[in-house]
């Protein structure tokens, strides 16, 4: 759609492609972007032909530059403010109940909130040149909102490091922090997204949504009840014509044919 901040599209295979689409701001994260990346993630959630969710960007240089500064220091109501910072952790309890995979294919920086962002995306392909980190103390701020992610997905000791010096990290040193899944240089980037984007929608739909969602109930329960609660999701996959199938296929040495949500 004309004019609009994100570009969303459904390919044939069902991978839903969700990208950044604002060049003047560097995709910073304002209200208006947020409002329409919610609704176009809410609309690949709800697509049943949706099997791959990847989030990107049409700027070859830049994927995001974080959260839109200029809104930070303006001069709204304190209460305005703060009811308009429940985008983010909506968005990134969005990306985790998607019930279906995705994928963050970074052409470029991903800083502060975008950081947040890619973390909470289940996947994460960056081209080299690329750049990670959460530069807000550098100009006065402190990564509130990501730093619930940060710790969740990067060594402690790293994870200061960023946070408290605002240092930016290269992909490649994202990848040795197994932060990030896969570097290509950018020739090899849209074949290697294709790679990934296959190799997830090829799989079973419904064990795909049953695991993600067992994942994102799990994943910060105590042991005993996680264990207690994946049997129970265990059990249910039995009783699921794709399991069935998928046995069947692997013993016939055959591709299996799952069925539509």
């Amino acid at each position: 759609m004309a004019g609009t901040l994100i570009d969303y599209g459904v390919d044939e295979r069902g991978v839903a492609t969700v990208a950044l689409n604002d060049p003047a701001s560097r995709n910073a994260l304002s209200d208006e972007l947020l409002d329409e990346l919610l609704m176009r993630l809410d609309e690949a959630r709800a697509d049943r032909s949706v099997r791959v969710v990847v989030l990107t960007s049409l700027d070859d240089g830049v994927f995001s530059s974080g959260g839109n500064l200029k809104a930070f220091a303006d001069d709204r109501p304190f209460i305005e403010k703060y009811g308009e910072l429940e985008r983010f952790p909506r968005l990134f309890e969005m990306l985790g109940d998607l019930g279906k995979p995705s994928l963050c294919a970074v052409k470029g920086d991903a800083l502060a909130g975008a950081f947040g962002v890619a973390l909470a995306c289940d996947l994460i392909v960056a081209k080299q040149g690329a750049r990670f980190g959460c530069p807000e103390i550098n100009v006065g701020a402190f990564p509130f909102m990501i730093s619930a992610l940060i710790y969740r997905s990067v060594p402690r000791a790293i994870a200061n490091e960023l946070m408290l010096t605002g240092q930016l990290i290269t992909a490649e040193q994202a990848r040795e922090l197994h932060i990030v899944n896969s570097v290509v240089p950018p020739e090899e980037f849209a074949s290697e997204v294709l790679r990934w984007t296959d190799r997830l929608a090829s799989r079973s739909p419904l064990l795909m949504q049953l695991g993600k969602d067992a994942l994102s109930a799990t994943r910060d329960m105590p042991l005993t009840d996680a264990l207690n609660y994946l049997r129970g999701q265990l059990a249910l996959a039995f009783t699921t014509d794709d399991m069935h199938e998928g046995v069947a296929a692997f013993r016939e040495r055959r591709a299996p044919t799952w069925r539509r949500r």
